[in-house]
């Protein structure tokens, strides 16, 4: 059968999140509009010893008063459980929960994470040397691969499409939801849960401690006295679907996946290319593959981790991208609100771009408060700015050179082009 363009044409009608400033979309519009930190002391493991005890913890997380009755979290990790969360919430506004029968074949999950259940086996380590390996429950251990929240979500929600779980660093989120977009144009699937989730530990606490990487107070991004990052823990889930199911089945459409770009540095292990060639490329793809110039993009969410080198980097990629036009373009980093979540980061902050699009505001980057010459953008500095955006580019820009960005735009009816 030939595919028609409304059949190409990829749209986001749920959204989901559990983060350190917000339970739920509906929180978490509210926090992002008050420029709300929830970057603290952390409390899921002991912090002596680092350069810094704050993170950005969800707090109060009690998936047993928000999942279904009958639904036992048991063996799910406190990743997995974030995920089912703001998947239960995403496919309640998409108007999919539950899934249809007729749907569940052709319905599947991308999820980008890292660390996965590494925080229960950490705790199982510690109890089984304090016992000496006495009454030791192996299947506390079940939760422990990466690939385990994709597991439940297509066991929960009886879904037989693709399963994938990606591992791309602090882009994997983001090229979840770019994946998904294509599985979708291509016919793999007519509808896929996408996002990423990513929790606290001990082990990618002590790493980013080791590296320096981390601001011992809260991040700074593009701040001049900036430190570097502060590590959060989230998921954010986005239901997709094409534009002809959605259009049939009478949802509102929240926005369009317009298209995406991913490209390697080859560069170094940690440290971004300063050059920037990898992140430009990325961006210039992403217009490329949604046919858009730069004139056509209204807002920038950052990468923007306030690490010295990776704020200067973006900054220079903006620049290079953009042209004159790039001080001109609102420019922000939410991860000074939420923290660096990592697997999740690209995927939480594909859900804060929706949301600009849909709640018609452009979130503030806070504490950039000292100018650096270097990062010279509109970085969005003093609160929240009411603005309707029609199209969003957010940068995902990881370890390893991974980098991947995600244009997401108002959606038009048949036959018109944004911009």
């Amino acid at each position: 059968m030939a595919i028609g363009n409304d059949e190409k044409r990829v749209v986001v009608t749920g959204l989901g999140t559990v983060n350190a400033i917000a339970g739920d979309p509906r929180e978490f519009v509210s926090a992002l509009r008050n420029g709300v930190c929830g970057i603290g002391s952390i409390m899921l493991f002991d912090t002596g010893g680092f350069r810094t005890h704050n993170g950005a913890q969800v707090r109060d997380f009690r998936p047993r008063d928000v999942l279904p009755r009958g639904l036992s979290p048991k063996r799910m990790s406190r990743s997995d459980l974030m995920a089912l969360t703001a998947t239960f919430q995403a496919l309640g506004q998409a108007g999919l929960d539950p899934v249809p029968e007729s749907l569940r074949g052709e319905m599947g999950v991308v999820i980008g994470g890292g660390a996965g259940g590494l925080l229960e086996a950490e705790d199982f380590f510690w109890d089984y040397l304090r016992e000496k390996g006495r009454a030791a429950r192996f299947s506390r251990l079940t939760p422990v691969c990466c690939a385990s929240t994709a597991n439940h979500l297509v066991t929960k929600f009886n879904l037989m499409g693709p399963k994938i779980t990606i591992m791309t660093a602090c882009s994997s989120g983001a090229t979840a939801v770019g994946l998904a977009r294509d599985l979708i144009r291509n016919g793999a699937a007519r509808a896929m849960i996408a996002g990423g989730t990513e929790p606290l530990c001990r082990m990618t606490f002590a790493s980013f401690n080791a590296l320096k990487a981390v601001d011992p107070e809260y991040c700074r991004p593009f701040s001049g006295n900036r430190a570097g990052l502060t590590l959060g823990e989230a998921s954010g889930i986005l239901i997709l679907e094409s534009l002809a199911d959605a259009k049939k089945r009478g949802v509102r459409i929240l926005a369009e996946v317009l298209g995406y770009g991913v490209t390697c540095d080859a560069h170094h292990m940690t440290a971004p290319d300063v050059g920037a060639s990898g992140a430009v490329r990325a961006m210039r793809e992403a217009l490329r593959d949604a046919g858009l110039g730069p004139e056509d993009v209204d807002y920038i969410n950052a990468h923007g981790t306030a690490t010295p080198p990776n704020d200067l980097m973006e900054t220079r990629a903006i620049k290079e991208v953009f042209g004159p036009r790039a001080g001109r373009i609102p420019v922000s980093s939410t991860k000074s609100m939420h923290g660096h979540t990592l697997g999740a980061s690209g995927a939480l902050e594909a859900v804060v771009s929706v949301l600009a699009i849909t709640e018609g505001f452009i979130p503030p980057t806070i504490h950039c408060e000292t100018p650096d010459p270097e990062c010279d953008l509109d970085y969005v500095t003093t609160g929240a700015r009411p603005l309707a955006p029609d199209v969003v580019l957010s940068n995902s820009f990881a370890f390893g050179g991974n980098n991947t960005t995600v244009i997401f735009g108002r959606c038009r009816e048949e036959g018109e082009r944004l911009g």
